[in-house]
């Protein structure tokens, strides 16, 4: 598993551990917790123009909003300023895209459903992959008859997949089929989705429809080709022959040995024919289980759809934001001496190590830019400090009174 910018602890969970660091200076105590109040405020703030962004450039995108809804965005959604909108969200809630490589991967494996998914890919002008979080977790899955292995699954604890549809000449110029999907064409779709394995990615596009593996092709095929050719060849069509010359010639037909060799083969094709069914139906119940999956993801993983998602990707942008914001300014509160940006890196990374047992990366360059955008952090010759808790109130309060400011004339 690779290392990650997300920290996978919640902001209150994170300020209690900082303030038990000076848990004997009540004073201080208390004007760190006021601190945070207000800068979790004005980054809530911050969120809310981020959404009031995003919710009018995707409007004239956006699959679920009638074309009288979206006549009132002619002119004014901007898909530019949308997508560098949704990927400023994104960089701050630390998702992270998966590069083509990884998809191919995810695409030509199964852990769990074990079939072959087909994409039209010529359905999508462009689509991007981000994903947060990973973790681990052993399944049960069904081998062979009543026999089921333990394996150990890999999921993303956090899967968004943005779909930005192709128009309709270009559908129609690719024959691509979208009567299943009432999708309109040139629209974008946004879904979030909660533990997805690596390995099923292919799952969540909408257009994906199971075929038969090639292992379920060879076991289908395969026996019922040369199984079925031999069984006439040896028993069936030698029975059939001899009777038929016998009683072209007027010779006495053998009844008793031809019958005996008919019934054999039927027998044999009767089997074979059992075995058949029983692979077909194998593969019908893989396409029960997927169609299982969708609606699990459907109910169960969904978190949010098109605008619907911009809420949950910015809950998450502000969380990530506040968490680094308490532990950059934490550390360096509590530092002696100014810290570079990689010392500042290592004892926070040694922190999660020792204290919470926890390998990540925390992008710390992102944090100390989001801090002295605050004016809370400040660089001299690349050595980082804060300033003081008692004016760092000060700055804080004052630029959150500035967010309002009215001025009479």
């Amino acid at each position: 598993m690779t290392r990650d910018h997300y920290i996978p602890f919640n902001k209150e969970f994170l300020l209690e551990q900082q303030l038990a660091t000076f848990s004997d200076d009540p004073k201080k105590v208390e004007d760190f917790k006021k601190l945070f109040d207000i800068i979790e405020h004005y980054y809530h703030y911050e969120a809310f123009n981020l959404n009031q962004s995003l919710k009018k450039n995707y409007a004239l995108f956006d699959p679920d909003l009638s074309k009288h809804e979206k006549e009132g965005f002619i002119g004014k959604s901007d898909f530019s300023v949308f997508k560098k909108t949704l990927q400023k969200v994104l960089d701050h809630s630390n998702y992270t895209r998966v590069n083509q490589d990884t998809l191919d991967v995810a695409f030509k494996n199964s852990d769990l459903i074990g079939l072959d998914l087909a994409i039209d890919f010529n359905a999508f002008k462009d689509y991007e992959v981000y994903v947060r979080g990973e973790h681990k977790a052993k399944e049960k899955i069904k081998k062979y008859f009543f026999w089921k292995k333990e394996i150990e699954i890999e999921y993303y604890d956090r899967v968004m997949i943005y779909l930005n549809y192709n128009d309709a000449d270009y559908l129609k110029e690719k024959k691509v089929k979208l009567k299943n999907i009432p999708i309109e064409p040139g629209s974008i779709v946004l879904k979030i989705f909660k533990r997805v394995p690596k390995n099923d990615l292919e799952t969540i596009f909408p257009n994906a429809i199971p075929m038969m593996s090639t292992t379920d092709k060879l076991l289908l095929w395969v026996p019922a080709i040369f199984g079925g050719v031999s069984l006439l060849s040896a028993k069936v069509i030698p029975a059939l022959i001899g009777m038929y010359g016998a009683y072209k010639s007027g010779e006495a037909i053998d009844f008793l040995n031809s019958k005996t060799s008919l019934n054999q083969g039927l027998i044999a094709l009767g089997i074979l024919s059992a075995y058949l069914f029983r692979q077909y139906n194998n593969y019908v119940n893989k396409k029960i289980r997927y169609s299982k999956m969708l609606s699990d993801s459907l109910y169960f993983k969904n978190l949010g759809n098109n605008s619907g998602a911009f809420y949950s990707l910015l809950n998450s942008s502000e969380e990530e934001v506040l968490k680094e914001t308490i532990l950059v300014y934490a550390f360096l509160n509590r530092s002696e001496t100014p810290l570079s940006a990689e010392e500042l890196d290592h004892q926070i990374e040694s922190w999660f190590s020792s204290e919470l047992n926890t390998n990540l990366d925390f992008d710390v360059k992102d944090a100390l830019s989001k801090l002295q955008h605050i004016g809370l952090g400040v660089e001299t010759n690349g050595k980082w400090e804060v300033v003081s808790l008692d004016k760092s109130l000060i700055q804080i309060d004052t630029l959150w009174d500035n967010v309002f400011e009215y001025n009479q004339g």
